[in-house]
């Protein structure tokens, strides 16, 4: 076995970095993470045999040593110091990866605690703050790891070390527990992608292997936040739906929503932005998605709040929230719903296009609010045309009110003025 990388594809697969930000003028630097304990010397590392240089039967004690000597960690901040110890360290990990992906034998149960030593050592540590409160991910350049180059493969060889076939929860678990996963979580916090997209995956393993640890994950998962799991199996238990309800849903109150989407619809209803019409344009881009899967019965029970909110949103003189809202007419499957629920959806949306159509400023709804329209008269002329004598009607008896008001302050004023003229004597009483 060569002692240089052999790098798996996963090693190399993420790469978060080659689109650069169009909101920052320069990039960030990276960052050490807190993580190197300063030594105040040069550090020597005494070099070991490669593995595969040694008798079957000593490979597992050198294992054993080649583990304890990477709990070393460098200054990667310091880009010349240590130089020659940072490579053999970085071909001793590859080593490492190697090791456990081919051999037989070298799981004994002294190497259980010294794994786990070494990969605490490299990736526990405390993450520095975000140069802002408002980090996008999806438009920010992120905070680099200054020690991923070492980092990156303690974390192939943790992965490797638990997919091996001669590995054993029963006794790993004795140093893989809570305090390890909570720690875990914390990590969830590194602004690296490349940091997270291996977090993701250590942690789906320790899920997959630690049956004990499952409902502590989730239960951790649960109260702080960190991750959200993308999807629930059929039927869904109770306990998740507590988590989407206590959870998910209260978590479109916050300002950084675009990391959280749920597809909860009667949630997103209830939590409703008020005042922010770019988190309004994205709760209606997100229950475009729920609607494209709901199913018929589904939506037959929600379709009274959700139109009324939908009506709403058509109403405002926000030109992207009511074009957004308008655009659910664009959807084909949407568009099969409405009209298999016409009856009801046309009355609660009729009066606010009607009127739209007559009095919005923006030329580009009024022309959307006329398909939409159009569109409800082809799905139901009868209840259309009701709908239509109907509105007007109304309308006119609004316009008689009107009118009267106005004649009765016009009296009012009249004999307030009269009132007046008689009490200065300009007219007789």
């Amino acid at each position: 076995m060569s002692s240089a990388a052999t790098t798996s594809p996963s090693v190399d697969k993420v790469d978060g970095f080659s689109r650069k930000s169009v909101r920052k003028a320069k990039q960030k630097r990276s960052q050490s993470s807190s993580q190197f304990r300063s030594q105040g010397k040069p550090i020597e590392l005494t070099p070991l045999p490669l593995l595969k240089d040694v008798p079957a039967p000593e490979q597992p004690e050198l294992f054993l040593k080649k583990l304890q000597q990477c709990c070393t960690v460098f200054d990667f901040m310091d880009t010349l110091s240590d130089l020659k110890m940072k490579e053999y360290k970085r071909s001793t990990l590859n080593e490492l990866v190697d090791y456990v992906t081919v051999s037989r034998g070298y799981l004994t149960e002294q190497a259980y605690p010294e794994v786990v030593k070494m990969v605490s050592h490299n990736i526990f540590r405390t993450l520095p703050p975000s140069d802002s409160n408002e980090f996008d991910p999806e438009e920010d350049e992120p905070t680099l790891e200054a020690s991923w180059p070492h980092l990156q493969l303690v974390y192939e060889f943790f992965i490797r070390f638990l997919e091996s076939q001669e590995f054993q929860p029963s006794i790993a678990k004795k140093y893989i527990d809570q305090k390890f996963v909570l720690q875990l979580l914390e990590l969830f916090d590194s602004e690296d992608p490349r940091e997270r997209d291996y977090l993701k995956t250590v942690l789906h393993r320790i899920y997959g292997k630690f049956l004990g640890l499952r409902a502590f994950i989730r239960k951790q998962i649960n109260n702080i936040f960190l991750r959200i799991i993308n999807g629930f199996a059929l039927p869904l238990k109770l306990e998740h739906k507590q988590f989407l309800v206590k959870v998910l849903i209260p978590l479109h109150t916050v300002r950084s929503l675009s990391l959280f989407h749920a597809q909860v619809i009667k949630g997103l209803l209830k939590f409703w932005p008020k005042t922010c019409s770019q988190k309004e344009v994205m709760f209606l881009g997100e229950l475009e998605e729920i609607l494209d899967v709901i199913e018929p019965t589904q939506f037959v029970k929600i379709q009274e709040p959700l139109f009324k909110q939908i009506s709403r949103c058509v109403s405002s003189p926000h030109f992207q929230v009511a074009e957004r809202a308008l655009y659910y007419w664009n959807n084909e499957y949407i568009m099969s719903l409405i009209e298999e629920n016409s009856s009801v959806i046309l009355p609660i949306m009729f009066a606010s296009l009607y009127r739209i159509s007559k009095e919005h400023w923006n030329p580009a709804i009024v022309a959307l609010v006329y398909n939409v329209l159009k569109a409800f008269m082809e799905m139901n002329s009868t209840l259309f045309d009701e709908l239509t004598a109907t509105y007007k009607s109304d309308r006119q008896r609004e316009k008689k009110k009107e009118k009267e008001r106005e004649e009765l302050w016009k009296k009012l004023e009249d004999l307030e003025l009269k009132r007046g003229l008689r009490s200065d004597g300009i007219i007789p009483t």
